[in-house]
């Protein structure tokens, strides 16, 4: 090309499940042509059932009119800021203000690098947890700053350990992220561990930024980091109806915190789009306006496939947690593990596992390279697939020899 790109670009590479994605696509290509099934995919945690019909309606009818297609405003409309407050009222028990406590999103991903940006300079320290989602440190990356891993390991229960923390070099660091139920491992967060982050937090001078999209999934109780008392001084919350309400698509999210955080979040954001399609906030209301019932049912489903994904692993060897929270199952491959017999190579144990499974048997399963140092010996199963489709998945990785 004519220029030369941004330095700060040779600090990432392309998200790696777009990178996989093209392979897998050139692969179900080559099949097609020989009709063949196409690859198995359970890599993402893209929900597969559908949205409420009540957010569908509304996106339909008030798509129809011609008023709603104009530039919306940077905040978003009244009554969705109103209902992610109702939201957080009814299921976590957290007061918001609406007006100036909340900001709704093009999905809860925009918002890890809205703050990123909002709140590092080049030089300024992060903490990310390894294993974790990897945009965490490539936001952090794309603003310059320096990452600062800090283990979870399953010991801990893939919580942070505090006392290791504390021994830290901590100058320089501004934000820690945080996301529980964790992704990639499933684990749950407790009310004492919140009060931990936020006592931190605090005594430190870091902002804890903790990504909630999971808490509806397989967990039995939602709970914020937001619900401790002086919270907001110190921390942030990222949440979504990616997850709880099958919206993965639609791109609908949201930051919660002080009204000095949200302002400088909207400044960065304010010059990087023009607002929500009006539509699709109108939708995103009668999501949030969904009872118990409708997670009820979500979770019934999500715990009869957890079972088949639970049967995968035990044809597959892996060790793992069947109380797993969230849209994964997380399981940890040995050294002594019969299908590694003869293709130890020097790579990480899970994507042994997982190359095999894909080339021989057509099954996509994430390597858990991808999350961290630490999650280099595990596999990661969604569980966005029909039973239908995870059965068949079954059958395939049980011919593996």
């Amino acid at each position: 090309m004519i220029i030369s790109p941004a330095r700060r670009t040779e600090s990432v590479k392309e998200y790696y499940f777009s990178r996989k994605l093209k392979e897998i696509d050139a692969i179900n290509a080559e099949k097609l042509s020989r009709g063949e099934e196409k690859v198995i995919n359970l890599g993402i945690g893209a929900p597969d059932g559908m949205p409420p019909a009540a957010a569908t309606d509304a996106l339909v009818k008030s798509a129809s009119q011609p008023g709603n297609h104009a530039y919306q405003s940077y905040v978003g409309i009244p009554a969705l800021r109103q209902a992610f407050a109702d939201w957080y009222a009814r299921y976590y028990g957290v007061s918001l203000d609406p007006k100036t406590e909340i900001q709704p999103l093009v999905g809860s991903k925009e918002g890890i690098l809205l703050t990123s940006l909002a709140f590092l300079d080049k030089g300024d320290k992060v903490l990310v947890p390894d294993p974790g989602y990897p945009t965490y440190t490539s936001a952090s990356r794309l603003a310059e700053a320096e990452i600062v891993s800090y283990d979870l390991k399953a010991e801990n229960g893939w919580q942070p350990d505090f006392e290791a923390l504390e021994k830290m070099d901590l100058s320089g660091v501004k934000l820690m992220w945080t996301n529980y139920p964790n992704m990639p491992t499933g684990a749950s967060a407790s009310r004492e561990l919140y009060h931990r982050l936020v006592d931190f937090g605090r005594r430190h001078g870091i902002m804890i930024c903790n990504d909630n999209p999971y808490s509806f999934i397989l967990t039995g109780e939602q709970i914020s980091i937001l619900e401790v008392e002086g919270a907001k001084d110190c921390c942030m919350e990222l949440n979504s109806l990616s997850k709880a309400h099958n919206m993965s698509g639609w791109r609908l999210g949201m930051v919660a915190s002080s009204k000095e955080v949200i302002s400088e979040i909207l400044k960065v954001k304010s010059q990087m789009d023009s607002g929500m399609f009006k539509p699709l906030q109108l939708a995103a209301v009668e999501a949030l306006r969904q009872g118990p019932e409708w997670f009820v049912e979500l979770n019934a489903e999500y715990r009869r496939r957890r079972v088949i994904a639970c049967e995968i692993f035990d044809a597959l060897g892996a060790v793992y947690s069947k109380e797993s929270a969230g849209l994964f199952l997380w399981g940890r491959i040995d050294k002594d593990n019969p299908l590694l017999v003869g293709r130890m190579d020097g790579r990480p144990l899970g994507e042994i596992i997982s190359d095999r499974v894909l080339y021989e048997k057509d099954v996509f399963i994430t390597p858990g390279l991808i999350f961290g140092r630490n999650g280099e010996d595990y596999i990661r199963i969604s569980l966005c697939a029909n039973r239908d489709v995870l059965r068949h998945a079954l059958e395939k990785v049980r011919s593996l020899k």
